[in-house]
């Protein structure tokens, strides 16, 4: 019987994906392949297996010595065909690995899953298009984050197409993205339109990104309302050697994923402001690391919350082949109920590497966390998570873990 496309599975589909490309003619350009991993293992001073702390209501986790799964994502990008006007027509596929900690990959399920995070087609510098380039697919588009919590707080991400880097003059760039299927977890689909000019000077080694997302009324779901988010982020190159990001979100209904979609039944009473501090220093060849503040209101109609962080992964070579990095990061929620939930962690981490500088890769760490947490965060936490009374470090309020992680990207 001929096999259907639904019938594939994700591994099938993943692996054709990173497949594709080994078919094409011999006459195309070489193969390009990159790709990121975390490999760890460890335990806790409970006797369990290593255990990660997140408070409830935070966005993201501060990460060294915090990540309790293994990961990796493999790319394949294959150039095509080039014009004679210098145009490219490329193909990139990209398969992505997770698998929690202690738990045998099952490829579907919450303890381990094969995805395909990116698949879609470029037609890129293309003069007629003032260099612009022509998508369609899924793929990774114009993310930003913070290294440390790995935190993507713009992030439009998609499956669907567009038209990215339409040059204006010298130094503008606009772009404009349709998609509908945000990630793999969101379960109703909407009309997402993504409007973003880049490249405005506005001072000596800065430059200033402006973003409009619109969310269309998904017409399939019962309830569901329109949405709107705006965002507008500064870059300053050449800070301690390093870099600053400064970014203000503001969205409504829908809108509240801020570059992604949101609860598509949210409707206008319901709001998230937020404001990002990011600043990457290599303030010398031995001395580098990264720092990150963040705060966000949530408006709704029965009320609301504020999520505050604060944090840093100061990185000190001692020489060519090792560096001590420590962590230290701080949450706190106020819930809507008035409540105010606490999370402390610090992580020292002794580290073998092949260079000095905060960035560079492949990383060993040995590690030690340390967190601390209050009563209103374990009443707050999900049963049998790690904060959770009865979870992990049972009814205490502090805990401890331990063990090794290999970090590499190429």
């Amino acid at each position: 019987m001929e096999r259907t496309m639904t019938q594939f599975t994700p591994r099938g589909l993943a692996l054709l994906a990173l497949s594709a490309p080994l078919l094409l003619p011999a006459a195309a350009q070489a193969l390009d392949f990159h790709g990121y991993a975390r490999l760890g293992a460890g335990g806790s001073d409970s006797g369990g297996k290593q255990s990660c702390f997140q408070l409830a209501g935070a966005e993201t986790k501060y990460r060294l010595g915090n990540e309790c799964e293994q990961y990796a994502e493999l790319e394949l990008g294959q150039q095509l065909f080039q014009a004679e006007n210098g145009s490219k027509l490329s193909v990139v596929g990209m398969a992505s690995l997770y698998n929690r900690n202690g738990h045998s990959l099952t490829f579907q399920g919450d303890n381990g899953n094969v995805r395909l995070p990116q698949a879609y087609a470029k037609w890129s510098d293309i003069p007629e298009l003032n260099g612009a380039t022509l998508w369609a697919g899924r793929r990774y588009y114009k993310r930003h984050d913070v290294h440390i919590a790995d935190f993507y707080f713009w992030n439009p991400s998609g499956t669907g197409f567009g038209l990215e880097d339409f040059k204006l003059g010298q130094a503008l760039k606009l772009s404009y993205a349709f998609s509908r299927n945000d990630n793999w977890w969101q379960a109703d689909q909407a009309n997402k339109h993504d409007l973003q000019l880049g490249g405005i000077a506005v001072n000596p080694g800065g430059e200033l990104t402006l973003g409009l997302s619109y969310i269309q009324r998904a017409g399939q779901v019962t309830g569901a309302n329109s949405g709107w988010s705006l965002s507008a982020l500064h870059e300053q190159k050449g800070v301690l050697g390093g870099r600053n990001l400064f970014a203000l979100q503001y969205g409504v209904g829908p809108g509240t994923g801020l570059g992604g979609t949101g609860s598509l039944v949210s409707d206008s009473g319901t709001r998230r402001s937020r404001l990002v501090e990011a600043l990457d220093w290599q303030a010398t060849r031995e001395f580098g690391g990264q720092l990150m503040l963040a705060w966000q209101r949530d408006a709704r109609p029965d009320g609301g919350q504020t999520w505050w962080s604060a944090g840093a992964r100061p990185v000190y070579a001692f020489g060519e082949r090792f560096k001590l990095a420590a962590e230290v990061g701080f949450d706190r929620v106020k819930a809507a109920d008035g409540q105010v939930r606490t999370l402390s962690k610090f992580t020292i981490a002794p580290t073998l590497a092949l260079d000095k500088a905060f960035w560079s890769r492949p990383e060993l760490r040995f590690f030690y966390t340390y967190a601390r947490w209050n009563r209103a965060a374990q009443q707050a936490a999900a049963p049998g998570s790690t904060l959770a009374d009865g979870g992990a470090f049972g009814h205490a309020l502090s805990g401890s873990t331990f063990g090794v992680q290999l970090e590499h990207w190429w």
